[in-house]
């Protein structure tokens, strides 16, 4: 197989997709070959800077390989890590040139251009340097989390129901859900006045409140919400607000002095995971609507990253599905999500009623997959596959040693076919990572601390 100039080859291929190119392969392969130092430094927020060495081909006959590989690897850093300032770094005018028409209004990366400016609250920008001058890099992981004692709130905030515990000493002695519907809702007051009463239902049940941890679908930067999708409906200047300070003013309604911290939801499931597992270098990745990441680093700490897995990019076909939102294509979202599923099952033949939403298609299939249905099969397989090669990509920028496999695409038969060609491609085509990485379905180990409790223990008092 050819793309751009570049040579690779793949054993495993999703029998639903076989047009399937893995982004992880290709850049294996271009990195074999390349031999001119280049490296990217992107900024987040209070100067934390990533830098990514790397090396690219240089040559003419090869200058399309160099611009897809740079703008894919930036594509990735910046929803992995975050970052509002693109830095680099090397000689090569064409991949400037490229990447300065790409990130820019009404460039091929406009949607990233704008989310990242909301995110960080500052412009923009993408700058080149030589090799020599690259900055140096600033890395961050909180000591958030594990931390049990005292009387605690954890609160998780879901798009259909809300958790709350209270938690003494690591102990939950009071748990509730209560349905809510935050994403259909415009009126800000309405999520305050629920999270509120979350906070005061469990604060009723402890002596005092020591601190209160908040687990929440969305992108959090010092405690400020700078993009979620359970306020999808408030209007834009009730967000800069009624919304970007929610937690911190729902915290204040029940003492000033009292320590919150807020976390993504996904990296409070990695947290979860590792504190069942005992152990550190976890990814959650929960495939449900959309595609969920969370990440707890070597010293078990939550790094301030996105993990905005849904937006990394993973395939390279030059026709892979187009994500609506972003207008990328060959991102995750279309691959470990019901989307993914959906996208399939037009593909080996399964017709879903289009008066249908999108977690009704999906159970559609899955009762296909109850049925042994071949062509649900080969959904639930070539996901598999999709996932094995794409955890080979995210171990070259996450040091992982578990992986825990989430939501519902997950469950039931489909999700143990996933697993199972997902170990399976591992194995056959990527066999020095599958010795070090192991895949979890979500059991009674894993399931032992429950969201809301590990939310409860992210502050620090």
């Amino acid at each position: 197989m050819n793309l751009y100039g570049i040579q690779l080859s793949v054993q495993n291929v999703p029998s639903a997709d076989p047009d399937f190119i893995p982004l992880g392969l290709f850049f294996q392969a271009y990195s074999q070959s390349a031999g001119q130092p280049f490296a990217i430094a992107i900024e987040r927020n209070s100067g934390y800077v990533s830098v990514y060495d790397t090396k690219i081909q240089g040559v003419p006959e090869l200058f399309e390989a160099d611009c897809y590989y740079i703008e894919r690897l930036v594509k990735l850093l910046l929803w992995v890590k975050g970052g509002v300032k693109v830095t680099l770094c090397g000689d090569a005018p064409h991949v400037m040139a490229h990447m300065k028409a790409a990130y820019q209004k009404g460039g091929l990366r406009d949607f990233d251009f704008h989310f990242m400016a909301r995110i960080y609250e500052r412009p923009f920008a993408l700058c080149c340097a030589a090799y020599a001058d690259k900055p140096a890099e600033v890395e961050m992981s909180k000591s958030v989390g594990r931390h049990l004692e005292g009387c605690r709130i954890g609160f998780d905030a879901g798009g259909s129901d809300r958790k709350v515990s209270a938690v003494i000493d690591g102990e939950p002695v009071y748990s509730e859900e209560v349905v809510w519907f935050p994403k259909t809702n415009p009126d800000p007051d309405y999520h305050f006045k629920g999270i509120v009463d979350a906070f005061r239902t469990a604060a009723e049940k402890m002596p005092r409140v020591d601190a209160i941890g908040i687990s929440s679908a969305g992108v959090y930067v010092d405690n400020r919400t700078m993009a979620a999708s359970l306020f999808l409906k408030v209007p834009d200047e009730l967000f800069e607000s009624k919304v970007k300070d929610i937690y911190i003013r729902a915290g204040q309604a029940l003492g000033a002095d009292i320590p919150i911290e807020v976390a993504n939801d996904g990296d409070i499931t990695a947290l979860a995971g590792a504190m069942s597992l005992n152990d550190d270098c976890v990814l959650g990745i929960a495939m449900g609507t959309s595609q969920a990441g969370g990440y707890v680093d070597a010293k078990g700490n939550i790094t301030g990253w996105l993990n905005e897995l849904a937006f990394v990019p993973v395939d390279a076909q030059p026709n892979a599905m187009r994500d609506e939102w972003s207008g990328d294509i060959g991102c995750g979202v279309k691959y470990f999500s019901q989307d993914g599923v959906i996208k399939l099952a037009a593909r080996v033949g399964i017709a879903l009623d289009e008066s249908l939403s999108p977690g009704e298609k999906l159970k559609v299939v899955q009762e296909y997959m109850d049925k042994n249905d071949p062509r649900a099969v080969s959904i639930f397989e070539s996901i598999g596959v999709y996932l094995g090669h794409s955890v080979s990509l995210y171990c070259q920028f996450y040091d992982i040693k578990h992986i825990l496999l989430l939501g519902r695409v997950m469950s039931g038969e489909g999700g143990s076919l996933i697993y199972k060609n997902a170990v399976k491609t591992l194995k056959e085509e990527y066999p020095d990572i599958c010795g070090k990485v192991e895949l979890h379905l979500p059991d009674e180990k894993i399931r032992r601390v429950g969201q809301s409790v590990a939310a409860a223990s992210l502050p620090t008092v």
